[in-house]
């Protein structure tokens, strides 16, 4: 079985992750290892991950967003998660998943703003 791949694109020294297509596990796996693999060879010090287009979530792609943050931070990226949609804020809610450690915005302007403050807080304390 083919997996369907997400598309990561870098804008600076952030990478842009856009969700298009519906989520299934081996597809969020597959996400997980192609992003740890991106910011390492970019030095990545942002990443955004846009899931305006994500429709449902269950409790295992939620917990794979909050991996996905933390895999990012050992890498020394942020991560920001944009355009969540109502109904997928209030099933993570449901579900008991918080996002422990994931910042959100409510779009991408925002996000990359957020990215923005912390790439000039990360140069003044180097």
């Amino acid at each position: 079985m083919m997996v369907e791949r997400v598309p990561i694109l870098k804008i600076g020294d952030v990478l842009l992750v856009s969700i298009q297509i519906d989520l299934q596990d081996q597809s969020v796996l597959a996400l997980q290892e192609d992003l740890a693999e991106k910011i390492s060879a970019t030095g990545a010090h942002g990443v955004v991950i846009d899931i305006s287009a994500v429709e449902i979530v269950d409790s295992f792609i939620g917990r794979m967003f909050a991996t996905i943050a933390s895999i990012s931070k050992l890498f020394d990226a942020d991560t920001v998660v944009v355009g969540m949609r109502p109904a997928v804020a209030i099933t993570l809610v449901e579900l008991g998943l918080t996002l422990g450690g994931v910042r959100t915005a409510l779009d991408l302007e925002r996000g990359m703003k957020i990215l923005g403050v912390l790439g000039r807080q990360r140069r003044g304390e180097r």
